[in-house]
């Protein structure tokens, strides 16, 4: 009896928990700001992995067919331009441009499959080309064994996209 008494106090477990977010751009673009169904992720570089991992997106801890998410981002499609400026950084003529600039910054939203995962871990978001995005959220490295993903650091865009 006292044993059932003790199972009425242990919780249950968890349905879904809040992953960390990372971001990994596998292109020229800057990517400023993105998130993972309103959860917000890191800057990236060009080419590069972002800042570390933010928190948080809620996912189910057991992965199921048809999961997806929400992304969306801001890209900057010519973030090394403010280097080419003659203008003094922060001046008020470097300010104007940097305004003129951030009007050709390209909002996205899509809504993407995840990766099947065995063992809920980060939240990994790959920028393609195109304004293509994938998403999974394996309890492991890209790069290492198993990881669902195998794109290549740099991808060039091609001259031109297919229609979404």
């Amino acid at each position: 009896m006292g044993g059932l008494a003790l199972q009425g106090c242990t919780p249950p477990k968890p349905v879904r928990l809040g992953a960390p977010i990372e971001g990994y751009s596998h292109t020229s673009a800057a990517i400023h700001r993105f998130s993972v169904n309103g959860g917000g992720g890191p800057n990236l570089a060009p080419y590069g992995y972002g800042g570390g991992q933010m928190c948080c997106a809620s996912l189910p801890v057991k992965w199921h067919p048809g999961l997806t998410v929400v992304v969306e981002w801001e890209k900057d499609p010519d973030p090394h331009a403010y280097g080419r400026w003659p203008e003094r950084m922060f001046s008020d003529e470097w300010r104007k441009r940097m305004d003129e600039h951030e009007t050709h910054y390209t909002r996205h939203r899509a809504v993407v499959p995840v990766a099947p995962y065995e063992r809920l871990g980060a939240i990994d978001v790959h920028f393609l080309p195109c304004n293509q995005v994938a998403v999974s959220a394996v309890a492991m490295l890209p790069g290492q064994p198993g990881y669902p993903f195998n794109f290549p650091q740099k991808m060039q865009e091609p001259a031109t996209c297919p229609e979404s």
